[in-house]
């Protein structure tokens, strides 16, 4: 397994193939107020790309290229949050996409663990660490810790989705959870024009109490 750090983007001639297990780093939850400020990528392989974003670095035209081919299926955990974040920055929504919480929660009925880190452990044997999740993202300097974390994020994420394939065909669930993730672009996008915290298809739609 090879960890390697890139500043600023990805190379040119760097190939993911056919999907590619995508995560991000951020120093909070708002991507308009708290600064994007690792990407990591990952072919399923066992190899991660980390691609560490200073302030005013979100040029990136190879990532930009990476996020808009439609040749290439982005792997999430999460998707609607990375979405929005890699779409605030970068001007690209990432398509087409899987995510592996939808997935999860259409077919893992019999739990509510649906974190990454459930995943890792319940169908892979794989238990995370996530010592690292609440560091500084923003340091100019990342420990090794700190990209070990990140890179473990985006290390599994295609096994993962292959044992919740298998589980969403065997339940008959696939469309169902593929029609769901065709729709987490516009999700993403109501997120950034202002009803992150709306259920829209309620009764009464209202925005969650402060």
């Amino acid at each position: 397994m090879t960890n390697t750090l890139h500043r600023g983007d990805i190379p040119a001639d760097l190939s993911f193939g056919t999907s590619v297990a995508i995560d991000t780093e951020s120093m909070g939850l708002d991507p308009k107020r708290d600064r994007l400020c690792l990407v990591q990528l990952s072919a399923g392989d066992g190899d991660a790309h980390l691609v560490q974003l200073l302030p005013g670095q979100y040029q990136a035209p190879n990532l930009r290229k990476l996020f808009g081919d439609p040749q290439v299926l982005k792997i999430f955990h999460f998707a609607r949050a990375d979405m929005a974040t890699l779409k605030y920055y970068f001007g690209v929504m990432p398509v087409p996409v899987y995510c592996t919480k939808v997935a999860s929660i259409f077919v893992r009925t019999f739990t509510e663990r649906h974190s990454l880190k459930d995943l890792s452990r319940e169908l892979l044997g794989i238990d995370m660490p996530k010592e690292q999740q609440t560091s500084d993202w923003g340091a100019e300097k990342l420990t090794d810790e700190q990209l070990k974390y990140a890179a473990s994020d985006v290390l599994h994420l295609h096994k993962i989705k292959a044992r919740l394939d298998e589980m969403l065909a065997r339940e008959g669930r696939t469309k169902l959870a593929q029609g769901f993730m065709d729709c987490l672009p516009w999700r993403a996008e109501a997120d950034l024009a202002g009803w992150k915290d709306i259920d829209i298809f309620a009764h009464k739609p209202l925005a969650k109490p402060g």
